[in-house]
C-alpha cells in the first residue's frame, strides 16, 4: 500500500517540477534582466554603505548561473552546463580563500568566457524571433548588460595582471571591481567621462572593441525590432 502511494506521488512530483521548469524557461530572460539590474544597483549601494566590494562577485556568480540556465541545450546537457558554472564560481571562492592571484585571475577569465557565450546565446535567441514579444526584448537587453558587466570583470583582470593598465583621476582612488564595471558601462555607452583612462595597448584595444560593439549592437537591435514591427503591421493589414 505504501509502495503504491509512493509511486503515485512520484509522477506528481515530476510533473510539478516539469511545470516549474517550463515556467522558468518561458521567462528566463525576464528574470535574468531584472537580476542584472539588481546587480547594477547593488554595486553603488555596497560602496555607499562601506560594504565589502567582493560581495559584487556573489551577485555576478548568481547572474552567471542564471545566464547559463537560459542557454538552449538538450535537457541532458543543461545540468552539466550549470554544474560547470557552479564549479567555476566555487573555484573563484577557493582562489580567494587561498589568496592565490593566479587562481583568482584564471577563475575570472573563465567567468568572462562563459558570460560571452551566454550573451551570444541570448542575442541569438533575440535575433531569431519571428515576432516581437517581451521575452525576446529582455534577451537582447540581457545580452547588452552581460557584456557590460563581464567586460568590467575583464578590465579588472587586466589591471590585476598588468598593474597600471588604467589610470584614475579625481575622486576615483583605486581600480576596484565596482570602478571596473563603471568604466565598462561608460565605455559601452560611449560616454567617456575621462575619470578612468586605459593606458596600455591591451586595455585600450578592448575598450575600443567594447565601444564599437556597443554602438553596432544598438543599431542592429533597433533595426531588427523595427523591421519585425513593420512586418507584423503589414501582415495584419493584409
Amino acid at each position: 500500500m505504501t509502495r503504491m502511494t509512493a509511486n503515485r506521488r512520484h509522477p506528481e512530483g515530476v510533473r510539478r517540477l516539469g511545470r516549474v521548469t517550463r515556467a522558468y524557461l518561458a521567462r528566463r530572460y525576464t528574470l535574468l534582466f531584472y537580476s542584472l539590474l539588481l546587480t547594477l544597483g547593488a554595486g553603488p549601494l555596497i560602496a555607499a554603505v562601506g560594504g565589502d566590494p567582493a560581495v559584487i562577485f556573489w551577485f555576478l556568480g548568481v547572474n552567471l548561473v542564471a545566464a547559463v540556465l537560459g542557454v538552449e541545450a538538450r535537457p541532458r546537457w543543461r545540468p552539466l552546463l550549470v554544474s560547470a558554472v557552479v564549479f567555476f564560481v566555487l573555484a573563484r571562492l577557493v582562489a580567494v580563500a587561498l589568496d592565490s592571484p593566479r587562481l583568482i585571475v584564471t577563475s575570472l577569465v573563465l567567468w568572462v568566457v562563459i558570460a560571452v557565450l551566454a550573451a551570444a546565446q541570448a542575442l541569438r535567441f533575440a535575433m531569431r524571433a519571428r515576432r516581437i514579444d517581451a521575452e525576446h526584448v529582455y534577451a537582447a537587453l540581457s545580452a547588452y548588460l552581460l557584456a557590460g558587466f563581464f567586460c568590467g570583470v575583464l578590465y579588472r583582470v587586466i589591471e590585476s595582471a598588468w598593474p597600471g593598465s588604467f589610470a584614475t583621476a579625481g575622486t576615483v582612488a583605486t581600480f576596484s571591481i565596482q570602478n571596473a564595471i563603471y568604466f565598462s558601462f561608460v565605455t559601452l555607452a560611449t560616454l567617456g567621462y575621462g575619470d578612468i583612462v586605459p593606458h596600455t595597448e591591451v586595455a585600450r584595444g578592448i575598450a575600443i572593441v567594447e565601444a564599437v560593439a556597443g554602438q553596432l549592437y544598438l543599431a542592429v537591435l533597433i533595426a531588427r525590432l523595427v523591421s519585425l514591427y513593420t512586418y507584423e503591421i503589414s501582415r495584419e493589414r493584409d
